[in-house]
């Protein structure tokens, strides 16, 4: 097996495999055992490297997928542009407002559910809770066609 391919392996297994864990483990564990509060500062602390992480994950991957194929895009490599559009769009513009609001709020606990800046972030969360998802889908499938 060639380098590049070798390094692309690595990569998706280490994006996908630090997804599913702190999509489907870590995350609901945090909020199962913590206060809402505390479990969602813990979780906002570590989002900005959880997605720069993805991102250098999928930036090395495609650029290593692209490396030994040799030939145009090929579907491993739209569905990891795919998945660094979503990862990207959570980085730079749904987690830094995200962020922003939840300052602004200062406590879930306390805030109604109904406050204009409660009903804003819930709507981030939406986005990026979908955006998270299909990126971990994509990540499966991409495992699949290894």
């Amino acid at each position: 097996m060639k380098i590049a391919e070798m390094i692309y392996r690595l990569a998706i297994a280490l994006w996908v495999g630090g997804n599913a864990l702190f999509t489907l483990v870590l995350t609901p564990l945090l909020f199962k055992t913590e206060a809402r509060d505390t479990a969602a500062r813990i979780v906002g602390t570590f989002f900005p490297g959880y997605f720069r992480w993805g991102l250098a994950c999928g930036g090395i991957a495609l650029f290593c997928r692209l490396l030994s194929r040799g030939r145009g895009i090929d579907l491993a490599a739209g569905i990891l542009m795919a998945m660094l559009a979503l990862t990207a769009v959570q980085s730079y513009y749904v987690e830094p407002r995200a962020a922003a609001i939840k300052r602004e709020i200062g406590s879930f606990e306390t805030t109604t559910k109904d406050h204009p800046l409660r009903k804003e972030f819930s709507r981030l969360h939406a986005v990026s809770a979908v955006c998270n998802l299909v990126v971990l889908g994509g990540g499966v499938v991409l495992v699949l066609l290894l």
